[in-house]
């Protein structure tokens, strides 16, 4: 039975405070490699780097090196597309993976010019409808940063995904799509969407506070790091959250 381990928002960057979120990120994949059964893939959905500089993309090159399970990477509005592309040999940052069980399907929500907000646009939207169709009968995966829809967090729902209702059009026409894998929250969040499941995975680094009050500025918090495990059978996908702090769970070096 297929596993797709879901990580999120390591935010690896250079410096005096580097150490932190490149520990975060070795600690969910160690515990990731400890899983049994192993996952048969790992998908990150965004904020890889925090300032999208070539260096922090060396930095996330080196964790990543010996990994021995598959790992798609997706960007975040905290990458830089082409410093990504170059240090993982990237052709496009949207992209389709096709496993015997599975597809798992990449898209590119970073827009410089939203600021922190995503977007996929419509020539991204008509791509992922034609891969979708390509594989009817096999579940599929479909994975971007930012959430298309409120999560009754304002600071955060300011820059959620600008074209989610668009993105909904193309998803319920599809309804082998188990789920819709989201980050950008740094917290845990699962709602209906488009007669499937959205599912945001927590940080590996650090948490966003539940701050729902309007204008309330966005915080973090010490909240454990963890990652998502989305286990399939057959059409059915169940997903299971992973503590990767704050516990004494075995690790598996690589």
């Amino acid at each position: 039975m297929p596993l797709i381990a879901h990580l999120s928002d390591s935010h690896i960057t250079t410096g005096a405070l580097a150490a932190e979120p490149a520990s975060g990120l070795y600690r969910a994949l160690t515990r990731v490699l400890a899983l049994e059964p192993r996952p048969d893939c790992v998908v990150v959905t965004g904020d890889l780097v925090d300032r999208g500089q070539e260096a922090e993309y060396d930095v996330l090159q080196e964790l990543l090196r010996n990994y021995p399970v598959p790992v798609h990477l997706v960007p975040g509005n905290h990458d830089g597309k082409a410093p990504l592309q170059r240090a993982f040999g990237l052709a496009e940052t949207s992209y389709a993976a096709e496993y015997p069980g599975f597809t798992i399907v990449v898209l590119d929500s970073l827009r410089p010019e939203l600021g922190d907000a995503g977007e996929v646009g419509e020539e991204q939207l008509a791509w992922l409808d034609g891969v979708l169709g390509r594989r009817a009968g096999v579940p599929a995966f479909v994975c971007l940063h930012h959430p298309p829809i409120k999560v009754g967090i304002p600071g955060m729902d300011a820059i959620r995904l600008a074209d989610g209702p668009a993105l909904a059009e193309v998803i319920r026409r599809h309804p082998h799509v188990v789920r819709v894998l989201a980050g950008h929250l740094h917290r845990v969040v699962t709602a209906g969407f488009a007669g499937t499941v959205l599912s945001v995975a927590p940080s590996t680094y650090r948490q966003v506070d539940l701050g729902m009050r309007e204008g309330r500025p966005v915080s973090f918090v010490a909240e454990p790091a963890g990652f998502l495990l989305h286990r399939l059978d057959g059409d059915e996908c169940v997903t299971h959250l992973v503590h990767t702090s704050h516990t004494g769970a075995p690790v598996t070096a690589y």
